[in-house]
């Protein structure tokens, strides 16, 4: 089945809290504003196009609107973002994932509103066409390696099968003993000689048929990484496995693939085992584990391939709608609200065909302890198809707009300043320009550390003038350059691959282009999902 993980946002790196009115700062006293003669290395920074004056003569102030859309991250006072919403819950029987929720942008607004303020601002390197890119894409620096993304954790590492990680969820070892224990009472009505070792024989099941859920999700991860999608991990949990593959296939004849490969090998599975169980005699330890292997991978097999998502038969009946009407999002609905008819007939099916007996055992005329276990599982399986079919649903919708996520369109205007400029002075030059950034640079204009708007937030108005942008600023580490041209995946890869509130924007030819706040690309995400599809 597929599964999801996490909520994909860029989290804060700051230790310091962003307050609610930090687009409200003022501006400090006003100074003659300084010629290039008075600041080396500096330009004066022109008014920039679309702002209107303010009849009162007043400046808009860092975090106020500076003209351009009214819906742009520019024209927004700057407040802690909401929750980004729930992150979808895990499919639990082995699959494709869908990817991480993406935050998402409103409308793009003029390219010319996020360029940094001053008219010939330095590159922002030495090699300002190829190195800022590369750098912006891969977290790397000058001689450094690029940084390598966190473990994704999730229990305990097994091993690392096809460079994917494994891991073994602390749940799992609820249902082995579940398992051990149910199985243990069957060992003893078939085989009652083996005495308290049938509870070693069960383990040994519980732990082998784990072992065929695994190579189930091996089957999905094989295929995905043959068609280049990113495996960020398996994991082996209470109800199953999960394969959280990061990326959507790009045809649906893939998408069928990736979602059928699982079934296929837990029927081929039942099949070896049905094999073996003809050359064993019956009766015997060998005998009633290998029976129970067949059936339990052929219940798998079968059960995935109910079509509705979350599970595996979800997923081709969504690549086979989005074939016939060429839209991934039909099929996405289609297999959804197929999936939550299924989880209500397993709601109310399951207890009614145990208790009828048409699931093997005999008839129930009254309702016990067996009747309400049976209620149970119905009730927990219905709630995770349910719960998954809903998540599919909105992770689709994230992904219709996923090509709206642009650096470019996010990005906040910045001022550059040299370190040892006062706030009161840095915040005039900023409001004049209709800023919403500070960009520390050296005297040959190269950036050097962002001015934290929290930290400005913190000082109050009567000590900027003694201030030094350069105590409020946070180096510009790896990771914290990224290129404007980055849009969609590539971005949101980018900020999670080094979480920080602000990150330095540069042009391909290494021309500051602006600061890009993880404020804004939280608001962003808020909007997108308040947008109807």
């Amino acid at each position: 089945m597929d599964v999801s993980g996490g909520n994909g946002h860029p989290r804060s790196g700051s230790d310091e809290p962003t307050d609610p009115h930090a687009g409200s700062t003022a501006p400090g006293p006003a100074h003659p504003e300084p010629t290039a003669a008075d600041t080396p290395g500096e330009h004066p920074a022109p008014q920039p196009r679309g702002t209107a004056g303010d009849p009162s003569g007043r400046s808009p102030t860092v975090g106020e609107g500076t003209g351009g859309r009214a819906d742009s991250p520019a024209a927004e006072p700057l407040e802690p973002p909401p929750p980004a919403g729930d992150a979808p819950a895990s499919n639990r029987t082995g699959g494709p994932a869908p990817h991480e929720p993406i935050p998402q942008p409103p409308a793009a607004r003029d390219d010319g509103a996020g360029r940094a303020a001053g008219a010939g601002v330095p590159p922002a390197g030495p090699d300002p066409g190829h190195q800022a890119r590369a750098e912006a894409r891969t977290g790397g620096g000058p001689g450094r390696p690029p940084q390598r993304r966190p473990e994704p954790g999730g229990g305990l590492l097994m091993g690392r099968p096809f460079g994917v990680p494994v891991y073994v969820a602390p749940s799992w070892f609820l249902v082995a003993a579940l398992i051990t224990w149910v199985f243990g009472g069957q060992l003893d009505r078939v085989l009652p000689e083996l005495g308290a070792a049938r509870y070693l024989v069960s383990l040994f099941f519980a732990v082998a048929f784990y072992a065929s859920v695994l190579v189930h999700e091996l089957a999905h991860t094989v295929a995905a990484l043959r068609f280049k999608l990113p495996v960020r991990r398996i994991q082996l949990q209470f109800f199953g496995g999960v394969s959280e593959i990061e990326k959507e296939a790009e045809t649906p004849g893939r998408e069928f693939v990736l979602a059928f490969v699982g079934p296929l090998l837990s029927l081929v599975l039942a099949g070896v085992f049905y094999l073996a169980l003809l050359a064993v005699e019956p009766g015997t330890v060998p005998g009633v584990l290998l029976a129970g292997l067949m059936v339990s991978n052929l219940i798998v097999a079968v059960f995935n391939l109910l079509p509705g998502l979350p599970l595996d038969g979800g997923r081709m009946l969504r690549a086979v709608v989005w074939k016939i009407t060429g839209k991934p999002m039909s099929g996405t609905v289609a297999a959804a609200w197929v999936g939550r008819a299924l989880a209500v007939s397993v709601l109310i099916g399951l207890p009614l065909l145990t208790q009828s007996g048409a699931l093997g055992s005999g008839a129930v005329d009254n309702v016990g302890m067996d009747t309400l276990m049976d209620a149970l599982l119905a009730a927990i399986l219905a709630a995770i198809i349910w719960t998954g079919a809903g998540n599919s649903l909105r992770m689709a919708r994230l992904r219709e707009h996923l090509p709206e996520l642009r650096a470019r369109a996010l990005t906040r205007r910045a001022v550059p300043v040299p370190a040892d400029t006062s706030l009161s002075e840095a915040l005039r030059r900023a409001n004049a320009s209709g800023a919403r950034a500070l960009v520390v640079v050296d005297a040959e204009g190269r950036p050097l550390s962002l001015v934290r708007e929290a930290a400005i937030v913190g000082v109050p108005e009567h000590r900027r003038p003694w201030v030094m942008v350069s105590t409020l600023a946070q180096d510009i580490t790896d990771g914290m350059r990224v290129s404007a041209e980055l849009t969609g995946e590539e971005l949101l890869d980018a900020l999670r691959a080094a979480p920080a509130t602000e990150y330095l924007v540069v042009e391909d030819t290494g021309e500051i282009y602006g600061v890009l706040s993880a404020a804004d690309v939280e608001r962003a995400f808020v909007k997108a999902m308040a947008r109807p599809s």
